[in-house]
C-alpha cells in the first residue's frame, strides 16, 4: 500500500518552473520508473489509470469535483481480508494495471480520514504543488517555507513597504 510521502510525490509531479507547469509524468519512462518503484509493473494501462488518480486527486485536494473520475479508478475494487499469522490482511482484488492507481486513492482517503483538512494546494496561486500540514495548528500554508513561503512574505514586505509614507 502506498504511503503518504507517495501520495504527496503523485499530487506534486505537475510543479511550476519558470513561470510554466510541467508534468512529471508525461514522460512515459519517468512514470514507468516510479510505478515500478512504489510496485507496479509500468506500460501504458497502468500509466493511464495512474494518470487518472493522480489528476482526480489533485482536483479534488483542489476543491474541485473529481467524482465521476474517483468512481472510474475504484470501480469493481474490493478490499478482503485474509486471516494471517499477525491478523487480518487486507488485499485488493483489482486488475494488476489499475492496482496502484486505486493503492494511490485509497493512500488520500486514508489521508483524508487521519487528518482531516490537512492536504491542501499551496497558498502560492503561482504554485501547484501540495502539502500535508503536519503542524499542530494546522497553519502551514506554503508547500515549502524557503521557496513560496519567502516570496509571498518578501512580496507583502514590499507592498507594505511602498503603502508606508516615508518622513520628509
Amino acid at each position: 500500500m502506498l504511503d503518504d510521502q507517495s501520495l504527496m510525490q503523485a499530487l506534486n509531479s505537475t510543479p511550476v518552473a519558470d513561470g510554466r507547469r510541467r508534468d512529471l509524468w508525461s514522460d512515459d519512462r519517468e512514470l514507468d520508473q516510479w510505478a515500478r518503484e512504489h510496485g507496479g509493473l509500468g506500460g501504458g494501462e497502468e500509466r493511464r489509470w495512474l494518470r487518472t488518480a493522480r489528476d482526480a486527486l489533485q482536483e479534488s485536494a483542489s476543491g474541485g469535483s473529481a467524482e465521476p473520475r474517483l468512481r472510474q479508478v475504484l470501480d469493481g475494487v474490493r478490499k478482503v481480508p485474509k486471516p494471517g499469522a499477525s491478523g487480518i490482511e487486507w488485499h485488493l482484488e483489482v486488475e494488476p494495471e489499475r492496482r496502484l492507481a486505486v493503492e494511490l486513492v485509497l493512500a488520500w482517503a486514508e489521508v483524508e480520514e487521519r487528518l482531516p483538512g490537512r492536504l491542501r494546494p499551496c497558498g502560492n496561486p503561482e504554485c501547484h504543488l501540495f502539502l500535508l500540514d503536519r503542524s499542530r495548528a494546522n497553519t502551514a500554508r506554503w508547500c515549502s517555507m524557503k521557496t513560496c513561503g519567502n516570496r509571498l512574505k518578501a512580496r507583502r514586505h514590499q507592498a507594505r513597504t511602498r503603502e508606508t509614507p516615508q518622513p520628509e
